[in-house]
């Protein structure tokens, strides 16, 4: 793993484009395993494991939380700047508080989907600010007959 070493009064490592995209894709792979990597028959909704582990009354918001704080801590180690960790903190805050609530909080949680949003909103500073190149191609298309 090839790293550059940043400017400042302590040495903080932080990993190239090459190792922010490898641990993006291992991020969105996560963020789909918790999220939605499991179809509800008869309605063909997506829930994934955060959802199911919802479903156990306390211990199991608490164990999604911090499954979900493995994605901020990623975020904080790619160099994400202060108010983007503190608003996927306050997406999982949020996914943990309401998920709480019996019934209403699991059907919330697995409509919410904090995980996936998290990733996007890591992608998309990462695509504007980080150096990594855009996943999506922005603009329309012409089609061309020649």
């Amino acid at each position: 793993m090839d790293f550059t070493q940043t400017a400042g009064a302590t040495a903080r490592f932080r990993p190239k484009a090459d190792d922010r995209e490898a641990t993006l894709l291992r991020l969105e792979a996560f963020a789909h395993l918790m999220d939605s990597a499991f179809v509800i028959p008869g309605i063909n909704r997506r829930v994934g494991l955060d959802a199911l582990v919802g479903l156990v009354p306390v211990v199991g918001d608490v164990a999604g939380m911090l499954l979900a704080s493995y994605i901020v801590v990623e975020a904080r180690r790619l160099g994400a700047p202060r108010w983007l960790i503190a608003r996927m903190a306050l997406n999982i805050a949020a996914d943990g508080a309401l998920g709480a609530v019996p019934l209403a909080g699991d059907l919330f949680d697995a409509a919410f989907k904090a995980n996936r949003r998290n990733v996007r909103l890591l992608r998309r500073h990462l695509e504007r600010h980080g150096g990594l190149r855009p996943n999506e191609i922005e603009g329309t298309a012409t089609r061309i007959d020649g």
